[in-house]
C-alpha cells in the first residue's frame, strides 16, 4: 500500500420514513472492530437517508468485520427499517488540499 492510500467502505441505506432515530441505535456498533481507522456517519437533510464510511487498514481486516457474528447482528437490528442499501470497497488516497 502506497503511503496516502486507503480502503474505504462505503454503505448507503434508505429508510422507512420515521425510522432514523430507531436505525441510529440499531446501526451504531458497540465497538469498533480491530483495522478501524475511522468512520463517519452521514443523514440527508430529511432523515430518509444515511452513509457510512469506513477506513480500514487493510482489505482483510474489512472482510473479518464484514463475515463476523458482532457484524451479522448488527445487521438484523437494521434490517426493519431499511428500505434500500447498496455497499462499495474502495482504495483511494486523501487528497491534500493547500492552506489558503
Amino acid at each position: 500500500m502506497e503511503l496516502d492510500e486507503a480502503y474505504v467502505w462505503i454503505t448507503t441505506r434508505k429508510l422507512e420514513p420515521g425510522a432514523r432515530e430507531q436505525f441510529g441505535k440499531a446501526w451504531r456498533p458497540g465497538a469498533f472492530p480491530p483495522g478501524m481507522l475511522r468512520a463517519y456517519e452521514l443523514y440527508s437533510a430529511d432523515g430518509k437517508e444515511v452513509v457510512g464510511i469506513s477506513v480500514w487498514d487493510s482489505p482483510e481486516s474489512r472482510d473479518a468485520y464484514r463475515l463476523s457474528e458482532v457484524e451479522t447482528e448488527r445487521r438484523k437490528a437494521m434490517a426493519p427499517y431499511v428500505v434500500e442499501e447498496t455497499s462499495g470497497f474502495y482504495t483511494g488516497r486523501e487528497l491534500r488540499i493547500p492552506r489558503r
